[in-house]
């Protein structure tokens, strides 16, 4: 599944000076009972073995053309729209209650909208509450004191040179430890500042450095100027940045370091200093994900001009306020973030946008509103019946596995065994008492989270792993597997139509949200899930000829999706190799499991097609998206997961049984000759 973090919900406005309103349509109060195929979305003039992702969705694609305001729509987004209005008229009894007690979280979730929506306020002021930022920047006078000020900045959520935080630690993953990985980048990926077909990309860049730069204050020829060397030092930090192909091995990302060792591998820059300001506790090692990117900050700190590092510093500052300040530089960062780098051809609505902040910063108070209302008992019942048969059906393919050896596959049936499965909700909500809102300022809300965040991060290291813990909101369409906690998690909100319907057949939500559950299985036996063992550490539990053998069903995927390309923009087998293992896992334990089922026994067809084809329908359908070229050309090189109709066509020409269902033969264009085809799990 897409594992993204942001939250994205919604919540409607009171009247503010400056307030936007948002539409005033509300959900149905009766049910709605979804068709589990939408019949008319299919294009049955498409030949399903030559194009099945347009068979199953084509009709759909051209009546859903994408909003202005998107660079890709689809299943996810429309799901995603569907919850915004069920949670606007959840918040709109909340903003509307003015006895809301100062503290509650009415309060919160009321104040912190309505800060945001008043874009007058927050025009009036600019970027003037950054200017506090600004004169500790310029205070800096050596670089020893550069420690200091990077741990204040990092701790007040402002990026610069390298990421830090708490997190489990790989090879004891009962304990949180410290962690230090690269970063300091604003473009979205290392080979942006190297590759010379992003030349234009790059100078496009520097326009946009410069144009924010004249907006918080400097004038145009300093400007240009100082956005030229902050590019030349992000470049630096690009050249010592490991790709994202290389950062996907586990093993490669754990290094233990004591306190000393770190120290010594940089000299010119003080950790404890750096430790001390960013608020972490006192402890004695840490895992340096990648020691040659934080070796190499010595030499670029000690060759970069002071001057440059504050200049940088100011701009890592404006770019991660610019959403939150006035619209002057909110408009030019989305120019070029939305516009330029993903063919956005205009900005979300301002409701929107702070609906999505407002359910970032306060997620699991709305999610707790949300599942009060909006999730069914029967539906975590279903779902726990859905998790068990395919865990069943998972542990039988495991069983049954030629290439693997008993002694491996005890190992592996136990790990599946351990997994710990969540679903809908947490059973113990985070606590926002100590997350003061105030109705005053957007952008001083947002900051006051982020030091509650940081506060409860750092204060978990050198403690036990809260098991209970989630990493998503109820209200996030979305889904993940955790191979430190090894656990599974379906958040309550992608528990909807396309994806799961409590009024469909079988055969469609095996297909749908079925497949979803066989993914996230999966992903503990995917490339980078196997390595860790079933308490979550890493941990090669694999023999030597079993790990051989797997790799090379592995590079069979690797090599079908190298060889896929989607409008001209080829796909990255290595770096996509974790997510398209998932999907074919996926599609083949949840197949097995729907054959267990009475329905799939009786083989009766609906509307005309037979259970099979209901099943690969309806994972087609799951995966409907429209996207625009720019979008499709970032995912190809950023992104994890294939688009989506790789995910659809490459996918199902390696399972068996979509042959058999839709006749599929070796002059179609779907077809794939067995000995080409991946077969893994």
């Amino acid at each position: 599944m897409k594992l993204q973090h942001l939250l994205a919900m919604t919540i409607i406005c009171t009247l503010a000076s400056g307030c936007e309103e948002p539409p005033t349509e509300t959900p149905q109060s009766k049910k709605e009972i979804v068709p589990a195929i939408e019949l008319s979305n299919m294009d049955t003039t498409v030949n399903p073995a030559d194009d099945f992702f347009r068979y199953a969705n084509n009709n759909w694609l051209k009546k859903n053309p994408i909003p202005e305001e998107y660079s890709s729509f689809g299943a996810f987004t429309e799901i995603d729209q569907r919850t915004e209005l069920l949670i606007q008229d959840i918040i709109k009894e909340v903003s509307h209650d003015s006895s809301a007690l100062q503290g509650s979280i009415a309060q919160k979730i009321r104040d912190f909208y309505n800060a945001g929506m008043d874009s007058l306020a927050i025009d009036e002021r600019g970027y003037s509450e950054l200017q506090p930022y600004f004169d500790m920047i310029d205070s800096l006078d050596d670089k020893a004191e550069l420690g200091t000020l990077l741990g204040k900045l990092h701790a007040e959520g402002f990026g610069g040179f390298f990421n830090a935080g708490g997190s489990s630690d790989p090879k004891n993953a009962q304990m949180v430890i410290m962690h230090l990985y690269q970063g300091g980048l604003s473009l979205t990926d290392r080979d942006d500042y190297l590759v010379k077909e992003s030349k234009e990309m790059r100078d496009k860049y520097v326009e946009h450095v410069t144009k924010m730069l004249q907006l918080t204050g400097t004038d145009s020829i300093e400007a240009a100027k100082k956005a030229k060397n902050i590019m030349a030092l992000e470049t630096l930090l690009a050249k010592n940045s490991l790709s994202r192909v290389e950062m996907r091995d586990p093993d490669r990302m754990y290094n233990k370091r004591s306190r000393t060792e770190l120290q010594k591998s940089t000299p010119v820059f003080n950790w404890d200093d750096y430790f001390d300001a960013a608020g972490a506790p006192a402890f004695d090692s840490l895992n340096v994900g990648m020691p040659d990117f934080i070796a190499g900050l010595n030499k670029i700190i000690l060759n970069t001009d002071l001057s440059t590092i504050k200049d940088y510093l100011r701009w890592k500052v404006v770019h991660g306020s610019a959403s939150m300040l006035s619209s002057d530089l909110d408009a030019e960062s989305f120019n070029f973030y939305g516009r330029y780098l993903y063919g956005q051809e205009a900005q979300q609505p301002r409701w929107r946008r702070i609906l999505n902040a407002t359910s970032g910063c306060l997620g699991e108070a709305v999610g707790q509103l949300y599942v009060e209302k909006h999730f069914p008992a029967e539906y975590k019942e279903r779902m726990l019946t859905l998790v068990g048969n395919l865990r069943t059906a998972l542990g039988e393919r495991i069983k049954n596995l030629e290439w693997m050896s008993d002694e491996t596959k005890q190992k592996a049936l136990h790990k599946l065994d351990c997994f710990n499965v969540k679903i809908g909700y947490p059973d113990k909500w985070k606590d926002y008492s100590k997350y003061e809102v105030k109705p005053d300022s957007y952008f001083q809300n947002y900051l006051r989270f982020i030091r509650f965040e940081n506060e409860r991060d750092m204060a978990k290291i050198g403690k036990p792993v809260d098991k209970d813990e989630w990493f998503m909101t109820p209200q996030t369409v979305n889904a993940y597997y955790s191979p430190e906690m090894n656990e599974i998690v379906f958040p309550a909100a992608i528990l909807q139509p396309p994806f799961f319907n409590m009024d469909a057949d079988d055969a469609v939500n095996y297909g749908g949200i079925g497949v979803v559950i066989g993914h996230e299985m999966t992903h503990g036996f995917d490339d980078q899930g196997r390595k860790y063992d079933e308490k979550g550490n890493l941990n090669n539990w694999w023999t030597v000829e079993d790990a051989v053998k797997f790799g090379e069903r592995t590079a069979q995927l690797v090599k079908l999706f190298n060889e896929f390309q989607v409008r001209g923009n080829q796909i990255n087998g290595e770096l996509t190799l974790g997510e398209n293992i998932a999907d074919l896992g996926g599609l083949n334990v949840s197949w097995d499991a729907y054959q267990m089922t009475e329905e799939a026994k009786a083989n009766q067809s609906i509307d005309g097609f037979t259970p099979a084809q209901r099943f690969f329908i309806s994972y087609g359908t799951i995966w409907r998206n429209n996207s625009r070229d720019q979008f499709i050309e970032r995912q190809v090189k950023t992104d994890v997961h294939s688009p989506a109709e790789a995910r659809v066509n490459r996918t199902l020409g390696s399972m068996p049984h979509f042959y058999e269902a839709f006749d599929i033969r070796p002059e179609n264009g779907m077809y794939l000759a067995p000995e080409d085809r991946a077969n893994i799990w």
